[in-house]
C-alpha cells in the first residue's frame, strides 16, 4: 500500500516549477517558431529525459530551464500517480500554448479554451494531486468540469481587470465576439469619447465571468481537508472581489482598479470555511447587483445569473465562525493562497505577451 503525505506539497511545488519551465519557454521571442511548437508539443517527454536541459533561453526565469535536471530528477522521485498527472497537465498545455501562437481569441468559446489552457488546467491538475494525496474524494479530480471552472474564473478575472494594462503592452485578450458589438478596435474602448460602450462590454464580459460562481461554489462545497479548502477558497473570494469593483466602473479603461490591502487581508482570514465563502460571495454580487444600471444591454443576463449565485449562497443559519489557527499556519496558509494567484496572474501575462508577438 502507497503512503501519501499528508499534504503533496512537494508535488505541488514540482507542478509549479515544471510549468513555469513550460511556459518560459513559450514566453522566450528569441526562440523561432519553428524550434519552439515542437518543444512545447514534446515538452512533457522531457520530465524523463535526466539530462536535458535548455541553455540558450535569455528570459528571466531561464534557470528553471538551465537546472531543469534537477527539477525532472525531484519529479521522478515523486509517486506515479504524482508524476501521471503532472505529466499529463504538462503535455495538455503544451499543445494548448502552441495552438494560441498565432491566433486571436475570437469567439467566446475560444476565450474558454485560451483560459481552459492557461488556467482550467492548472485546476484541473491540482484537484488531479488533491484526490491522488487522499486527502480529498475521488470526484474532486475526477469533475474536471468545477475544476476547470475554478480556473476560468480566476483567469477571466485577471483578463478583465487587466484591459488598460493589456492595451498599453499590445495584447488583446477580450473576445473579439464581444467588444465587436461595442467598438470597431479594442483599443477604442479606451477613448473617453467611447466610455459608455466600453462600461457595457465590461458589464457583459463580468456577467460571463460570473457564470463559473456556482461551479466555484459546488468545488469547495466538496473539500473536506482544512488547508486545501483555503489554498483554493482565498483566490476564489479575491476574484469576486476585484469582479465588484471592476462592474460598471470606468476606472478601468483609465488605470488600475484594485481592492485595498485590508480587504485581501480580511478577506484571507475569513475563508476558512464553506459558509464564510458563500457569505463572501452573496455580499459581492449583492454590491455588482446594487450598480446594475437600467439601460444596460447586458442588465437582463447579470440579475438573473446574481439570482443563481444568491439561490447558492444564502445563509441557511448563522455563519460558521473562524476558526483560531496559529498565526504560523495562517501565514502559511496565506503564502499558499497567495502563490496560486500569483501563478496563475504571471503564466497568464507570460503567455498573453507571446500570443500578442507571434500576431504582430
Amino acid at each position: 500500500m502507497i503512503v501519501f503525505s499528508p499534504l503533496p506539497r512537494h508535488a505541488v511545488c514540482i507542478f509549479y516549477l515544471v510549468l513555469r519551465a513550460l511556459d518560459t519557454i513559450e514566453d522566450d521571442m528569441t526562440i523561432s517558431l519553428d524550434v519552439k511548437v515542437p518543444m512545447l508539443h514534446e515538452f512533457h517527454s522531457y520530465l524523463y529525459q535526466p539530462e536535458w536541459k535548455y541553455m540558450e533561453s535569455k528570459e528571466k526565469d531561464r534557470q528553471v530551464l538551465e537546472d531543469f535536471p534537477t527539477i525532472s530528477m525531484e519529479f521522478r522521485k515523486l509517486s506515479k500517480v504524482y508524476q501521471d498527472v503532472i505529466s499529463d497537465i504538462c503535455h495538455k498545455m503544451g499543445v494548448g500554448m502552441a495552438e494560441f501562437l498565432e491566433k486571436k481569441v475570437d469567439s467566446q468559446h475560444e476565450w474558454d479554451k485560451y483560459c481552459h489552457y492557461v488556467a482550467g488546467l492548472v485546476g484541473i491538475g491540482l484537484s488531479r494531486l488533491f484526490s491522488a494525496s487522499e486527502l480529498e474524494d475521488p470526484i474532486v479530480g475526477q469533475d474536471t468540469e468545477l475544476a476547470n471552472s475554478m480556473g476560468l474564473f480566476l483567469q477571466k478575472t485577471n483578463i478583465i481587470r487587466d484591459y488598460l494594462e493589456d492595451q498599453l503592452e499590445g495584447r488583446e485578450f477580450w473576445p473579439r465576439e464581444v467588444w465587436s458589438r461595442y467598438a470597431k478596435k479594442l483599443s477604442d474602448l479606451a477613448k473617453p469619447e467611447n466610455i459608455d460602450m466600453a462600461v457595457q462590454c465590461l458589464n457583459e464580459l463580468i456577467t460571463n465571468a460570473l457564470h463559473h460562481v456556482p461551479d466555484v461554489l459546488t468545488y469547495l462545497s466538496r473539500l473536506k481537508n482544512q488547508s486545501v479548502f483555503n489554498f483554493c477558497a482565498i483566490p476564489q473570494v479575491m476574484a469576486i472581489a476585484t469582479l465588484a469593483a471592476c462592474y460598471n466602473n470606468k476606472q478601468v479603461f483609465r488605470g488600475v482598479v484594485k481592492i485595498r490591502k485590508g480587504q485581501a487581508v480580511t478577506l484571507m482570514m475569513d475563508a476558512t470555511n464553506i459558509q464564510a465563502v458563500k457569505a463572501i460571495m452573496y455580499q459581492y454580487v449583492e454590491e455588482i447587483y446594487q450598480k446594475i444600471p437600467s439601460t444596460d444591454p447586458s442588465s437582463n443576463k447579470t440579475q438573473q445569473v446574481i439570482a443563481s449565485i444568491r439561490t447558492m449562497s444564502l445563509p441557511g443559519g448563522p455563519m460558521a465562525s473562524r476558526h483560531h489557527y496559529s498565526p504560523i499556519y495562517l501565514s502559511c496558509a496565506m503564502l499558499l493562497a497567495a502563490l496560486s494567484w500569483q501563478y496563475l496572474s504571471t503564466i497568464s501575462k507570460a503567455t498573453e505577451e507571446y500570443v500578442q508577438a507571434g500576431e504582430n
